[in-house]
């Protein structure tokens, strides 16, 4: 379910993966636009949406869109987000500067908008561009949603050793953001999401250091991770658009670090929603979410 928990997402989504005629594609280009609407200024929501929809949609739809939308953004934030979510899927490569040129085009067209900024920012780190051209994307992203959760991950991902950055630079920003960013804010997982990172990283590098990959959730730093994390299952405390994505993060890594009991009340808060990351690592997420579910004593 990557709508988590958003409903009216989930039905456009399902809207979208349906077959495509072309009579259908306006109706879709109409229904994507009525959801993004919805959405208005909260731009949490937002970056949530186009996330999912980029997904779902077609290079055709998001053309079909432009045609009918040709002086609005948000039909070429979408059709940047789809080329890019295709891109990464496929191993590729996008268009460069076709895709960087939108982005200019559709911030200027909605200057208070962050999505075209995060989109320029995802096209950067797919081109693996240097700092010098990143970090301005990101001054502007946070003039817009200073703790916008697309972006931080993005930079996350582009500060890691895998791409233009070392674990040092990726601890530092992660340091940062968590002594800066407000406690029930978008990135509150962001932590998590950089232990998952290195614990994948032991995983996918075999021989012996898989063997004792579980190990690394019994270290001083992983341990108080967690326990900070742990606060979020106080009612209230998470609140946005991809709170139930966060949720599912520490729900792995309690269960990978044999804290049971406490993984039960966070499957829980999580009900049905699973998403695909963390629980593809050991194999097909849904089947990895039940058996740890029933393994934790959680209800169905």
């Amino acid at each position: 379910m990557p709508e988590l928990d958003d409903a009216e997402l989930g039905r456009v989504r399902k809207q979208l993966t349906a077959p495509q005629l072309q009579g259908q594609l306006d109706l879709s280009a109409g229904l994507v636009e009525q959801v993004l609407r919805g959405a208005g200024s909260d731009w949490d929501r937002r970056t949530h949406r186009l996330a999912v929809l980029a997904d779902a949609a077609t290079p055709a739809l998001a053309q079909v869109w432009r045609r009918q939308r040709p002086r609005d953004a948000d039909p070429l934030v979408l059709g940047v987000w789809v080329e890019l979510s295709q891109a990464r899927a496929e191993g590729g490569t996008a268009d460069a500067r076709g895709l960087v040129d939108r982005c200019h085009r559709a911030a200027d067209l909605r200057p208070e908008d962050p999505t075209p900024w995060i989109a320029l920012l995802g096209t950067l780190r797919l081109l693996r561009r240097p700092a010098a051209e990143v970090f301005p994307v990101c001054r502007e992203i946070g003039a817009r949603d200073p703790w916008n959760r697309t972006a931080h991950l993005e930079m996350l991902g582009y500060l890691s050793p895998a791409e233009c950055g070392s674990h040092a630079q990726a601890l530092d920003f992660v340091d940062a953001v968590r002594a800066n960013a407000p406690a029930d804010s978008a990135v509150t997982g962001l932590e998590l999401a950089l232990l998952l990172d290195r614990y994948r990283a032991t995983v996918d590098a075999g021989g012996v250091s898989a063997l004792g990959a579980r190990r690394r959730w019994a270290r001083a730093d992983a341990e108080s991770a967690l326990e900070r994390a742990l606060t979020w299952t106080r009612p209230g405390t998470l609140r946005h658009a991809e709170a139930l994505a966060d949720l599912n993060l520490l729900a792995y890594a309690l269960v990978q670090a044999s804290r049971s009991a406490e993984a039960a009340a966070v499957f829980e808060l999580l009900g049905p929603v699973v998403t695909a990351w963390p629980w593809l690592l050991d194999g097909d997420p849904i089947e990895q979410f039940a058996h740890w579910r029933d393994q934790t004593g959680a209800t169905a």
